[in-house]
């Protein structure tokens, strides 16, 4: 994929996934979307608890909203493609998409806020995490790792 804002990463649909009517319970999608946005980081070069050691910056769900298209069932291999809309100096706005076999599943949006992790109070996002995530996964996979030891200046 060659657009540095937007990932992809495949989820296989667990037992442990489904609800009585063995389909995927709605609020499990969440957890799906959170998955590929924590592993676009890593493939990023971000790791989030360098990022938290070193910076005192932690990152928290604000808002989110999602939309249910089509079930997903077990052992369904589901398809996340993550787009950032918005990159705030303190926030970040993606557009995740859940599809399996080119149906789509599910749909929503969530706003990522960076965080003091003493105060909880908002806090901007160290700049080498903000040039990782604009370098996307692919260009950031042949530097260096980024996220530790930055200002926030």
């Amino acid at each position: 994929m060659s657009d540095p804002l937007t990932f992809e990463w495949p989820i296989r649909v667990y037992y442990e996934d489904t609800d009585a009517g063995g389909i995927v319970f709605y609020a499990n999608y969440l957890k799906f979307f959170e998955r590929a946005r924590t592993e676009w980081l890593r493939a990023c070069g971000i790791d989030q608890q360098r990022v938290a050691d070193s910076n005192g910056i932690v990152f928290v769900v604000r808002r989110t909203s999602v939309e249910y298209a089509s079930p997903a069932r077990l052992d369904d291999l589901i398809r996340v493609v993550s787009r950032i809309e918005r990159l705030g100096r303190a926030s970040v706005d993606f557009h995740q998409e859940a599809w399996r076999d080119g149906v789509l599943l599910a749909s929503g949006d969530i706003r990522v806020a960076s965080v003091d992790r003493a105060s909880i109070r908002p806090a901007a996002i160290p700049d080498a995490v903000l040039d990782g995530l604009k370098r996307g996964p692919h260009a950031a996979l042949a530097t260096a790792p980024c996220g530790a030891n930055q200002d926030r200046t």
